[in-house]
């Protein structure tokens, strides 16, 4: 749904911009780029960018931000800049580590591996977990000891 054309409004609150979307896609793009030789789509596909922009939800008030930060730190020339140069201006905002990147990371990656080409380079079926599960390694169970024998932190109502 749009409110008016190049200004798709996302969680009926917050409208993304044409230019943060192409922003979003450079940013994405920069962050996981294509591996040809093993046949997988950079963060910056078509059909990744689709994803974010259809799940990225409550969180788009910090990937705007995000975004609007990594343009500034880049005088506003991010698309301009050579790939050296986009990688070093992100790592050094990202080791800030604050809430606007961290949410922009988390919001590509998991568009990433959400994407069926992905995954089936990593080997695994791509579907969704139900109703056939996965298989999870069993771990060590005696880490939850100290959860477990923890005081009861609420008060029972009952």
């Amino acid at each position: 749904m749009a409110d008016r054309p190049g200004q798709p409004v996302i969680e009926g609150t917050f409208v993304i911009t044409d230019a943060e979307l192409r922003d979003l896609r450079d940013i994405a793009g920069t962050m996981i780029h294509p591996d040809t030789k093993r046949r997988l789509p950079g963060a910056d596909d078509p059909a990744i960018q689709a994803d974010i922009a259809r799940t990225v939800g409550r969180d788009l008030p910090l990937v705007k931000e995000a975004i609007a930060a990594i343009v500034a730190k880049s005088g506003g020339v991010f698309a301009a800049l050579d790939q050296d140069r986009r990688e070093a201006l992100i790592n050094d905002y990202h080791a800030g580590r604050s809430a606007p990147i961290m949410t922009l990371g988390r919001v590509i990656l998991g568009a990433y591996y959400r994407d069926d080409r992905v995954l089936s380079a990593l080997g695994m079926e791509p579907r969704p977990p139900f109703p056939k599960g996965y298989t999870v390694e069993q771990g060590d169970w005696s880490l939850l000891d100290a959860v477990r024998n923890r005081p009861q932190l609420w008060r029972d109502d009952r």
